[in-house]
């Protein structure tokens, strides 16, 4: 715990001021804020609570100095402004202060543990992490494979069984059609369809109007009158395999842009995806694999619960044959609701695959799916798998992972992630949430159309929510949902891990799907992209540059220059805290531009002691010259400004990577410039002409 006898004593002496009464009512108010700041401060600190301690102690200081005898009002507040936000960024910096200087600015080992900021070198001054993934291009083949099964389908049913309409015939037309024609997709081929005319069906139909439907990435051959084979060109498959690599790369791009500024270089070669990302925090590159490698590939599809296809599994299995762990287990499921309106529930099995002693989830997971392999399923169903958690502390609701339990599933997805236009994470507020999270989806137009038709005609049967391949949650439909809104849960354990979870799933889908699932093929450390001696000429060129800017003032400006050169100074202060606190990488680039940022920062100092110094020249008195020059100066700091602004708000919206991070990084510059040049010097100069009662002194130009 910190130390909090600072915050009594503080606390302490400004309740005893405002209960003497000594002071007049404008700065008893502000002793009053002062004091109850104090305890807020002091009882945030006995609770652990870091940020909440830092900010009402901050605010604590602002009411003091507000309270002070010194000017006026409207001076300490702007002081006191001033001093809050100095005293913000240091605690925001400290951390990376210690670290750039290799120890020399100690930092406290609580102040380390609590504020997570950190202002990190680039992969050119350090070095960072090396990732290579490599797409799973097959995989690409085989959807574009899959959608093209789904539309051979469509058209058969409108051929043989009557179907109408572009949507997905019903249920009861592909049982129909089945009986008709088999169509077919070869597990030993990730490119071919296989189409069988059964006996008693007219085979003429499959003529070359139907083959060109397909023509453009098909190519049809009859084996004989009732046997037909498609399969996609090498052309095509070429193009498939290309766009799929690009698709990739863009997409992790655009999510490790969103993870902050961390100047991460994206780059491919052949069916290979490189990423540099600098820095040395193991926990942030765990954050950045995890976030990587999730397809985010997302699916709703209607669980298949009228059959009891693992009671009748089981029924037939010898207990020899089953995985080591598996268990069989029943549930009581809804499927529809009878004439009257009534929920019709059947007890059905399923199989649970608890994890070993020492064996990770995914690893029993892949002994799961190694044996459901074995397994003959129906052409138009799957099986689905959900991991199980069980709470191992009812105080803190942790979870710890136990096993995989399996669904039986319709393989044809009714919804899929394309369809979803926005993903937000959201905390729980309804009557019974207990503070956890879910990710709200918002379906396109088309998607919340088809999800309206969906569960409109399910009701009070389950529906599951697959995100990469696993269920997520299999919720039970209770009335047609209309809106285009749906939610998928993160479970009922530690809020914490929820959150995280919820995040992260709400980046990657914002993000976009992968076109193709990738698998990390090489990790590696690199060491700083430049020499050393390159790194040491930059930093000294740019911190020479900086020094040259300051000399130049003070020797032009005598003591109004050292008030622009204080300004300067914390300018660039307020930047590295907040660089630091997006999880910047510096970069020598970055260095040179800190440097430009000084020279453009003065700008506001140079208009404002200029129209001081010709107030001055007029006869005006000191206090009335900074009154002028301010005042007239500050229409001119906000021209220049908002247009780099303007112009640093369009590189952030539509650049990546370096360009975005530069961005940023400019218009953060911006904003501590206005504030620096208009708030900062402004206190300053009164502090100069009204507290100190010395005259300007400038050297005539």
């Amino acid at each position: 715990m910190v130390n909090t006898y600072l915050l009594y004593t503080f606390g302490g002496l400004a309740f005893v001021l405002a209960m003497l009464g000594l002071l007049n009512r404008p700065r008893r108010v502000s002793l009053w804020t002062a004091s109850l700041c104090a305890a807020a401060a002091t009882a945030a600190a006995n609770a652990d609570s870091f940020w909440a301690m830092v900010l009402l102690g901050i605010a604590m200081v602002w009411a003091i100095i507000a309270a002070l005898p010194l000017v006026d009002l409207n001076w300490r507040m702007r002081t006191g402004l001033v001093i809050a936000v100095s005293l913000l960024a240091g605690v925001a910096l400290w951390p990376s202060l210690n670290t750039m200087s290799q120890g020399y600015l100690p930092c406290p080992d609580y102040i380390k543990q609590k504020v997570s900021f950190r202002l990190v070198a680039g992969l050119d001054l350090r070095g960072g992490l090396r990732l290579v993934y490599t797409v799973d291009v097959d995989e690409a083949i085989k959807d574009k494979r899959d959608r093209y099964h789904e539309d051979m389908r469509n058209e058969l049913a409108k051929i043989y069984v009557g179907h109408e309409g572009d949507e997905a015939p019903s249920e009861e037309l592909v049982k129909k059609l089945a009986t008709m024609v088999e169509l077919t997709k070869p597990r030993d081929s990730a490119n071919t369809v296989l189409l069988t005319i059964k006996d008693g069906t007219d085979a003429s139909k499959i003529d070359a109007r139907f083959r060109d439907l397909f023509k453009p990435d098909f190519q049809a051959k009859a084996i004989d009158k009732t046997h037909f084979e498609f399969s996609i060109r090498d052309d095509a498959e070429s193009s498939i395999r290309d766009r799929a690599v690009a698709q990739a790369r863009e997409i992790i791009l655009r999510r490790v842009d969103q993870l902050g500024l961390r100047e991460a270089a994206v780059s491919t070669r052949d069916e290979d995806i490189i990423i540099e990302v600098p820095g040395e925090d193991e926990k942030s590159f765990e954050e950045i694999r995890d976030t990587i490698s999730k397809t985010a590939r997302l699916e709703f599809k209607l669980n298949a619960d009228t059959t009891d296809y693992f009671q009748e599994l089981k029924d037939k299995l010898a207990p020899a044959s089953l995985p080591e762990g598996l268990e069989w287990r029943t549930e009581a499921v809804p499927v529809g609701a009878n004439d009257k309106g009534e929920v019709s529930r059947k007890v059905i099995t399923y199989a649970y695959l608890k994890m070993k002693q020492g064996e990770t989830a995914e690893e029993t997971l892949k002994r799961f799916q190694e044996w459901t392999t074995q397994l003959e399923l129906p052409e138009d169903r799957e099986i689905g798998f959900e991991l199980e958690k069980v709470v191992v502390s009812q105080t803190t609701l942790e979870e710890k992972e136990d096993g995989w339990r399996t669904y039986f599933l319709h393989s044809r997805a009714e919804i899929t992630g394309d369809m979803i236009r926005d993903a937000a994470a959201v905390p729980d507020q309804s009557d019974q949430g207990l503070g956890g999270w879910h990710v709200q989806l918002d379906f396109s137009d088309q998607g919340g159309k088809i999800f309206a038709k969906i569960t409109g005609a399910n009701v009070h049967k389950r529906f599951s929510i697959i995100l990469d391949g696993r269920v997520a949650s299999s919720p039970e439909i209770l009335a047609r949902i209309t809106g285009g809104r749906a939610s998928i849960t993160m479970g009922r354990g530690d809020p914490e891990a929820q959150l995280k979870d919820s995040k992260q799933l709400e980046l990657v889908l914002r993000s976009g799907a992968l076109p193709a699932p990738i698998s990390p093929s090489n990790e590696q450390r690199i060491g700083p992209s430049l020499g050393q001696e390159s790194i040491k000429l930059g930093v000294e060129g740019a911190m020479g540059g900086g020094l040259l800017v300051l000399l130049f003032m003070w020797i032009y400006y005598e003591r109004a220059g050292t008030i622009a050169n204080i300004a300067v100074t914390m300018n660039l202060f307020m930047q590295l805290a907040i660089l630091a606190s997006f999880g910047a990488a510096m970069t020598l680039p970055g260095i040179a531009g800190l440097a430009l940022t000084i020279g453009m920062s003065v700008d506001a100092n140079v208009l404002i002691n200029e129209r001081i110094r010709e107030e001055i020249h007029a006869g005006k008195s000191p206090r009335a010259a900074v009154e002028l020059g301010f005042g007239r100066a500050f229409s001119a700091i906000m021209d220049g400004q908002i247009t780099t602004l303007i112009s640093g708000a369009v590189l952030a919206q539509y650049g990546t990577g370096p360009i975005k991070g530069f961005a940023i990084t400019l218009i953060i510059g911006v904003l501590c410039s206005i504030f620096t040049g208009i708030v900062v010097s402004r206190v300053l100069f009164d502090l100069w002409v009204r507290a100190l009662g010395k005259r300007l002194r400038f050297k005539m130009g």
